[in-house]
């Protein structure tokens, strides 16, 4: 009788403490989900093709003020399984349709002793694992200040990870290739001169994280749909491989205000044993919601030049004239002294204007066209701008009428400088001006310590904020390119006037010193798992001082791979950023960034590793056209390209634009080669690729009989 007693006490205690766990796996049957309750704490774990991906990693909340939290106690209430299967179609985007099919398991957890209960929500998806916190209205849960998100991702191992340092402020730096143990050693050393003041872990790193295991998988962390909420970093415990979630604190260290019934983020994660297949996701699109936009014929994807890039050099600047240190609201720019070197002036925006219609570009984007740029980045910030009032150089209405004869529209700048309700108080009025001018995008940048003081770019107020712009914006029927913005988590779906973003180290850097040159091997597998990305490739000329003798800075790439970061580096807006001498220098290259599509139908990524190399094909919209670009480290690559992808009907005339014999990023970056050949699905290409170098090719459909006169075929 005692043995029998003591058998279902164990029973007993075991069926208090562990809870059944629950199952569901991905619809073709390679992921698997696992949850379950440990001493009335959830947990879960993902596995593909029976590896394992994240081992058993509790989940839940930790709150202010609250003697519960939201870590443990828990009891299984409910527990719902459901499929969903749909095909949307994106306003813009690298696919004309997506589809959006998961299997999910949705889990209602009873906290007794708080008389309150959440829900989390898992999506099992065929490229990966979705899931989020919960929090339906009731008595108990109506009001919640995060202390702390205590999501674990537990890792399998000590895996490669691609990652930047843990910054509330930026992610601006180049990328740190290593092991995870590796992380405390190297994140000094990472943590470079653009860095915040914010002090963060010497384990904490950024989402979008790629990693891959020794046992061949490659795995992505991020999260989706990042609204009211805290941009989530991660923190590693670098003896167990397990990674915690780390919310961007506010100006009080608080890390969220909640109010019931609302939900958290997603947190994503992205698996195959292929590294193409991280690539080609759509789980970040698919777990955002549908359009809210219920007329969207205005969104329409840009390739555009700029008076810029001469300016981020320094051969020009965004101000009108040297001025000393002055009360600005008070300065009369009509008597002020120009300084020579003002590039937002009539003369030049109208040359370039001339250049960019004469080439089919559809925007030129001119920056330092508003008066205060003397002392936009001053410590005490006593002048922000008005976003409504050019200098005396530059004539609003005047240049308008000239881009409008020309088939062209002006592309607006505001730089908030990081004030933030400055910016808010003069929105309504900045974006009437543009609508009244004739302007239907902006690009608008963040740069400096956000104001109010204490709050950071990714904490929820600035989250809240970014969106505010954005659905602002599309009241004027106006596109919102947000520069030093918090990084995209696919609310583009929902809101395509959003159509870029940078969050990341762009080309300007090439101007600062350069950027490592597998940056580009990494970025689509990182900052563009949430959205499309304003690189602003097109440098033709990588000696900086040839713009700015005083700059001796080299764009570590060859001529040939910035026209391939056309195609590898996606967004729907898309600048030629160099000079218009330097196009004109190198007309024949130019050519490709002329051809190349901004909107497609299909896009396959074709060979991939990241740090080492990147291949993607795309199919230009509502055309038979592709287009194909690789980008490499500094190691080079021997390429070998199927066009297997093309229409085995049909012959094709394909243009490559590749690195010459002897090219190289450093020493030899302008030799290039353009050859013109036939092809069909059948053909094989095998090109070189020098160090830091790549290759574009444009495949164009064969329409008659004599365009293809003379040509060889592959």
């Amino acid at each position: 009788m005692t043995r029998k007693i003591l058998l279902l006490l164990i029973l007993f205690i075991a069926g208090v403490f562990c809870v059944k766990a629950q199952q569901i796996q991905s619809p073709d049957g390679q992921l698997a989900l696992t949850f379950e309750l440990k001493n009335e704490t959830p947990f879960y774990s993902l596995t593909y093709k029976g590896k394992p991906v994240i081992k058993p990693s509790s989940l839940g909340l930790e709150l202010f003020d609250d003697p519960w939290d939201l870590m443990s106690g828990f009891s299984l209430k409910k527990s719902e399984t459901s499929r969903f299967d749909e095909t949307w179609q994106p306003v813009w985007g690298e696919y004309h349709s997506i589809r959006n099919h998961y299997n999910e398991l949705a889990v209602t957890l009873t906290q007794e002793k708080a008389a309150r209960y959440i829900i989390i929500r898992f999506r099992l998806f065929n490229d990966g694992l979705g899931f989020r916190y919960e929090f339906p209205e009731q008595p108990n849960l109506n009001y919640l200040v995060i202390k702390e998100e205590c999501t674990q991702f537990a890792m399998a191992g000590d895996h490669k990870a691609f990652w930047i340092p843990g910054d509330y402020d930026t992610q601006e730096y180049d990328y740190t290739e290593s092991k995870l143990s590796e992380i405390r050693g190297l994140m000094e050393q990472a943590i470079t001169p653009n860095a915040s003041q914010t002090p963060f872990s010497p384990t904490g790193v950024q989402t979008s994280l790629m990693m891959k295991s020794d046992d061949g998988l490659y795995i992505n962390l991020h999260e989706a749909a990042l609204v009211d909420y805290s941009c989530m970093h991660l923190e590693l415990d670098d003896k167990n491989m397990v990674f915690r979630s780390v919310l961007t604190p506010d100006a009080q260290g608080r890390k969220g205000y909640l109010l019931a019934p609302c939900t958290s983020p997603w947190r994503t994660v992205i698996v195959s044993d292929k590294a193409t297949d991280i690539l080609q996701s759509t789980l970040t699109l698919n777990l955002n919601e549908p359009c809210k936009l219920k007329d969207t014929s205005w969104i329409k994807p840009v390739k555009y030049m700029g008076v810029w890039w001469e300016m981020i050099t320094g051969k020009s600047t965004w101000a009108y004239t040297d001025v000393p240190s002055v009360k600005l609201e008070t300065f009369d720019y009509s008597k002020a002294q120009p300084n020579g070197k003002h590039a937002a002036n009539n003369e030049k925006v109208k040359s370039y204007i001339d250049f960019a219609s004469q080439n089919g570009f559809n925007q030129l984007l001119v920056e330092g066209w508003n008066i205060g740029w003397e002392d936009w980045f001053g410590k005490s910030k006593d002048y922000v701008f008005d976003f409504v009032t050019p200098y005396p150089d530059f004539d609003v209405k005047m240049l308008q009428n000239y881009a409008l004869s020309k088939g062209m529209r002006l592309m607006m700048h505001h730089e908030t400088s990081a004030s933030v309700r400055n910016y808010e108080r003069h929105m309504d009025k900045a974006y009437q001006f543009m609508a009244d001018n004739n302007y239907n995008a902006v690009k608008s940048g963040y740069v400096g310590n956000i104001i109010p003081r204490g709050e950071h770019h990714y904490g929820q107020w600035m989250v809240n904020h970014y969106l505010y712009a954005v659905q602002k914006a599309a009241e004027y029927k106006i596109m919102v390119n947000a520069h030093e913005a918090v990084r995209p988590t696919g609310l583009c779906r929902t809101y395509p006037n959003l159509i870029g973003n940078e969050s990341a180290r762009g080309t300007e850097y090439e101007a600062f010193g350069g950027s490592k040159p597998f940056h580009t091997t990494i970025l689509p597998f990182t900052r563009l798992i949430g959205g499309p990305m304003d690189y602003t490739p097109g440098i033709f000329e990588m000696d900086i001082s040839k713009l700015n003798p005083g700059n001796k800075s080299h764009v570590n790439s060859t001529l040939a791979r910035q026209l391939a970061l056309y195609v590898t580096m996606y967004s729907p807006l898309q600048m030629a950023a160099d000079v218009p001498e330097n196009y004109m220098r190198f007309a024949d290259a130019f050519q490709f960034i002329k051809d190349v599509a901004v909107d497609w139908d299909d896009s396959r990524a074709l060979a991939a590793e990241p740090g080492d190399y990147i291949t993607i094909a795309r199919k230009a919209k509502g055309t038979g056209n592709w287009f194909v670009g690789t980008t490499v480290d500094e190691n080079g690559y021997l390429s070998v390209l199927k066009f297997d992808f093309l229409d085995p009907d049909k012959n094709y005339i394909a243009t490559i634009y590749a690195d010459a014999p002897g090219a190289h990023y450093l020493t030899n970056p302008q030799a290039y080669t353009i050859r013109k050949v036939l092809v069909n699905s059948k053909s094989v290409l095998k090109q070189q690729c020098a160090p830091g170098g790549g290759y574009a090719i444009s495949i164009m459909e064969v329409t008659a009989p004599s365009q293809i006169k003379g040509l060889k075929k592959l």
